[in-house]
């Protein structure tokens, strides 16, 4: 069972720095995946074994201070602040990031764009298939690919919680020696296939409020059913009831 006491969270951006070199496993958590993880086992074990854990929202953060947990981090970090990070720290002494996921179509404005913004780092990409469930045979490629290119930075990006799934299932096959994150949206943030939020908007902790008004269609279950849905959970913690 997963409870925000027990999570490992790093505690601001500064921390990112911190991190050491070597097959390191990143994932973030928001209000929606700790929802999506009271309910699925294997997304939960994925959330809490990683290596590293990063509050990619406001409301995880405060209620870390609610529910008094180990770990207190101090901001929200967001994806997108691990993905800069990485990416310039990459650039500066050169080499190889791979991003591994999306369709095709958003991997080239991947390729093109990174190519502008990071001239220092050689970019592979692979498009997995487009299914539920990947077979046998898909998840042996995909291991396979991401073997051969020997990445310095890798990028997973399948939305959650498949990408945290897989990686953390395939995590002992993938014969790698860097950082791994696991961020879906921000490949569609990087490509310009999707606009991030405004400043003011992330400034003020509402960008899950931009998003819920530019696609309300897509977004009302996560945010009108979930964020109740995240105080309940909050609140049985805080009562301290199992």
């Amino acid at each position: 069972m997963i409870r925000l006491k027990d999570l490992r969270l790093l505690e601001s951006r500064e921390a990112l720095a911190s991190i050491p070199q070597g097959k390191k496993l990143i994932n973030t958590i928001n209000a929606h995946s700790f929802n999506t993880a009271k309910k699925d086992k294997l997304f939960a074990e994925a959330l809490m074994k990683g290596d590293y854990l990063i509050p990619d929202g406001a409301s995880i953060v405060k209620a870390c201070g609610w529910v008094k947990a180990k770990s207190r981090p101090k901001e929200r970090i967001a994806g997108w602040d691990l993905f800069e990070f990485e990416m310039q720290r990459l650039n500066e002494s050169g080499g190889r990031c791979m991003f591994m996921g999306s369709s095709e179509k958003v991997l080239e404005l991947i390729r093109r764009k990174a190519a502008e913004v990071y001239p220092n780092i050689e970019v592979v990409t692979y498009s997995p298939p487009y299914k539920p469930v990947f077979s046998d045979e898909d998840n042996r490629a995909i291991v396979e690919a991401i073997n051969k290119t020997n990445p310095d930075l890798l990028w997973i990006g399948m939305t959650a919680p498949k990408q945290e799934k897989w990686t953390y299932s395939h995590w002992d096959e993938l014969d790698i020696h860097c950082h791994v994150g696991t961020i879906g949206a921000v490949f569609d943030f990087f490509a310009g296939t999707y606009k991030r939020a405004p400043q003011w908007w992330q400034e003020h902790s509402l960008e899950w409020l931009y998003r819920l008004v530019k696609e309300p269609r897509r977004m009302w279950r996560r945010y009108v059913l979930g964020n109740p849905l995240f105080l309940w959970n909050v609140g049985i913690e805080w009562m301290g009831i199992k």
